[in-house]
């Protein structure tokens, strides 16, 4: 009589499984994308929070005047790089060349300069823009890290869009805001100390029991709350009729039986794929004025691979 199959090889088989599912999945989505492309919708500005859910927003959106009504779209990608392959597409290359893209994602650079797509498979058409097509694609993650927590501060890349804003005036702007990704470092910044390890690593600590839903949910809120208190000044140092709030994928914090954690990729979960789409204005008062250049090269050049390593990647 045999026994039950060890969990490793059970996670064996199940890697395996998934990863043979990649090649078809992008053989047909790098083609026909499944969602809705941001370039089909009305907006002068995008704010991307990376992560964010469609439920997260809705639930801090009463703390926010400029968040009413949170609506929700189909994201064409899980992961960074599968939106930003997918919507950064040739058809649409009129728009993008109208397009100021400020990214705190370093999947920018892989993506759109490196060309380093998702998957690479002969079966596989991937139909991205070069970094040309752009008015202006600004890595801003190389200008301004923060070491100590990993992520791009959101004050920092509001900064750069400020400017670019009154500099380039785009028909189109982008800014691509890290939080609420992991790891959640809302509380520690505030309280000046070191990560706690459901902080830097949420998935785990669910996965292994370390602490409970409600408590990484909340710290996930405070990252979100860090963003969008940033989200705010920029509003008020931008001229744009109508702005939308979104991500580029959502999360998942294993709920469906706790198959899936995180943002993996060609995953059509409901939570990671389905994205906030909440409109609001902006107009710029002239309460900042960043005294920066994001002309030049940056300050601090600052390496993908480690940055990517720093947010769970890789």
């Amino acid at each position: 009589m045999t026994g039950p199959v060890p969990e490793r090889i059970r996670r064996s088989i199940k890697r395996g499984a998934y990863r043979a599912l990649l090649h078809p999945w992008f053989a047909v989505t790098s083609r026909r994308p499944i969602g809705t492309n941001v370039y089909r919708r009305e907006w002068d500005a995008l704010i991307l929070l990376d992560t964010c859910r469609v439920d997260a927003l809705r639930a801090v959106a009463p703390e926010y005047e400029f968040i009413s009504d949170v609506d929700s779209i189909i994201s064409v990608g899980s992961t960074s790089s599968e939106w930003i392959a997918n919507t950064f597409r040739e058809r649409y290359t009129p728009d993008i060349n109208e397009t100021a893209y400020l990214s705190a994602n370093a999947f920018s650079e892989r993506v759109i300069e490196e060309r380093q797509f998702p998957i690479e498979s002969p079966f596989v058409d991937w139909r991205t823009v070069t970094a040309d097509e752009f008015l202006l694609l600004d890595q801003a993650w190389r200008h301004g890290p923060d070491p100590e927590y990993k992520h791009m501060s959101a004050e920092d890349l509001t900064d750069r869009a400020i400017v670019a804003a009154r500099e380039y005036d785009p028909d189109r702007l982008i800014v691509h805001y890290s939080q609420p990704h992991k790891p959640y470092v809302a509380n520690a910044k505030a309280e000046d100390r070191e990560l706690r390890f459901f902080e830097r690593e949420p998935f785990r600590a669910l996965r292994e029991g370390d602490t409970d839903y409600q408590t990484v949910w909340e710290s996930y809120l405070d990252n979100l709350r860090m963003g969008l208190d940033s989200v705010e000044r920029l509003l008020a140092n931008i001229d744009a009729d109508r702005v939308v709030l979104s991500a580029d994928h959502g999360e998942s914090f294993g709920e469906y039986g706790g198959v899936i954690y995180g943002h993996p990729r060609a995953v059509p979960h409901p939570h990671v794929k389905r994205v906030p789409w909440a409109v609001t204005t902006a107009e710029d008062i002239g309460t900042a004025d960043p005294d920066i250049d994001i002309s030049g090269r940056a300050t601090m050049q600052r390496d993908a691979k480690e940055h990517l390593q720093g947010l769970g990647y890789l």
